[in-house]
């Protein structure tokens, strides 16, 4: 792992800055970071920084492990960058991100507030816990120079919180009335190569799994806003007719448990399956697998499984596990509703399913257990043609390539609608001599750094650099 306590790089990097654990067991958001750092990689200087320790090999890549609210473990970092990817919680780790005058990326591809509101419904934390996702929600809609998001359904959410927020205004829109250069779509996407088998990983080896037994595989958690119940009630009907069906959760809980606390939805999840008399028998129960060993999961299952309550986080959800059932060709079973179903009805990789619906699931289960999964590799190769990570992070390189400042945050940003509201109301014969000083200091500003200004001081910047 490369580190070093100075600047990272005379080339002045992409720094991207992970919120959650990047190592050899990660959930959705690390690989997010993981991958996209390795995307910007082929093509600029990145640094990829993360809580904790990084123990994985990274060709090309500096790593810059930090400690969350730490300012001084990240602060090199943020010296040497000339843009930083990052979310919200990491602004709200370190506010010296929001005065920064590097270029940000916000990434608001997980809609937090509303993963909240699922999380801790029914417990006297709901409200607070909310309204803390909001208040920075707030900073991030603030702070940001450029947004990304997953969707063209959550590109229209962060439109209308922008706009709210006071940044879809008469130079955001003058720059670019398509506000593409605002927001943006930046997916999660999958690998090139195809994955590769290693060594038998579930089936043969779990007690109750034989090498023979038809893998059915919950290829993520097991948060609130998901659905295993009714996968589990599928199952007790599918025992029927396949006595040979198996069930798998190998990733009940998350790997960062210092972050991610264990959720009911698990300990609901266990308690049906006992109550079925299906647990250990038709269903089980494992901890995260292995980044490495996940090609291998992948490839011994039979069929994929991602199922949904009928939410508002639906409407804005991107499930990162379905990538993976495009990545390794695996036909699935999916709930209905959010914008990773839609690929697999406009592909044919399987069956779309109400919520709910333990029926429908089951009844798609058999059907697709029935099919050869080599029948579907054609429907695969074409989604897949679409869905890597190198086309997921067009609009990201672009901008990385040629980092900006937000115009409206170089002119300095307007105070937000329900800031002006709240305002003391005065004559238009006092507004205009403030309207007109305000528009000279911020053309004062805009000039200043246009001009010998900002040169001067970016001359005193490298020069301060060399002499380290």
């Amino acid at each position: 792992m490369e580190r070093a306590g100075r600047p990272i790089s005379p080339e002045r990097a992409v720094l991207v800055v992970s919120h959650d654990r990047v190592g050899a067991q990660m959930a959705g958001p690390g690989i997010r970071y993981w991958e996209l750092a390795r995307v910007l990689a082929r093509h600029l200087p990145v640094v990829l920084a993360a809580p904790g320790e990084i123990d994985l090999a990274a060709d090309g890549l500096h790593l810059w492990p930090y400690t969350p609210r730490q300012w001084e473990t990240l602060a090199p970092a943020v010296e040497g960058a000339q843009a930083i990817l990052l979310c919200g919680d990491v602004l709200d780790w370190f506010p010296a991100l929001r005065e920064s005058a590097t270029p940000l990326v916000v990434d608001g591809y997980d809609p937090h507030p509303l993963e909240t509101l699922a999380l801790f419904a029914g417990t006297d934390e709901q409200a607070e816990r909310h309204w803390e996702r909001e208040r920075i929600l707030q900073l991030q809609a603030r702070a940001g120079d450029f947004f990304v998001c997953a969707s063209e359904r959550q590109r229209d959410w962060w439109l209308g919180l922008l706009e709210a927020a006071g940044r879809v205004n008469v130079h955001t829109h003058g720059e670019d009335p398509s506000l593409r250069r605002l927001v943006d779509v930046v997916p999660f996407g999958l690998p090139a190569s195809p994955p590769r088998y290693g060594q038998q990983a579930i089936k043969g080896v779990w007690p109750g799994v034989g090498a023979e037994d038809r893998l059915l595989l919950w290829g993520g958690g097991l948060w609130q806003w998901l659905d295993p119940l009714t996968a589990i009630r599928a199952v007790a009907r599918v025992r029927v007719q396949r006595p040979d069906v198996r069930l798998v959760f190998p990733g009940t809980r998350h790997p960062n448990r210092a972050a991610i606390p264990d959720m009911p939805m698990r300990r609901a999840a266990l308690t049906l399956a006992e109550e079925l008399e299906l647990l250990d028998r038709h269903v089980f129960f494992g901890e995260w697998v292995p980044r490495a060993a996940w090609p291998s999961v992948l490839l011994e299952a039979d069929v994929g499984l991602s199922l949904h309550f009928d939410t508002v986080e639906t409407r804005l959800a991107f499930r990162s596990r379905l990538l993976d059932y495009v990545w390794a060709g695996l036909p699935m079973v999916v709930s209905g509703g959010d914008a990773s179903s839609e690929i697999v009805a406009r592909f044919g990789l399987g069956e779309v399913v109400g919520c709910e619906a333990d029926e429908a699931v089951a009844a798609a289960l058999l059907h697709l257990l029935e099919r050869p999964r080599q029948s579907f590799s054609r429907r695969f190769e074409r989604a897949r043609a679409g869905l890597t990570w190198e086309r997921a992070a067009e609009p990201l390189l672009a901008f990385c390539r040629q980092p900006r400042r937000a115009p409206d945050k170089v002119r300095g940003l307007p105070l937000p609608p329900a800031a002006r509201a709240s305002s003391p109301q005065r004559g238009p014969e006092r507004d205009a001599p403030a309207a007109v000083e305000i528009a000279r200091l911020q053309a004062l500003v805009a000039d200043y750094e246009r001009g010998r200004f900002m040169r001067l001081m970016r001359w005193l910047h490298d020069l301060r650099q060399r002499r380290r």
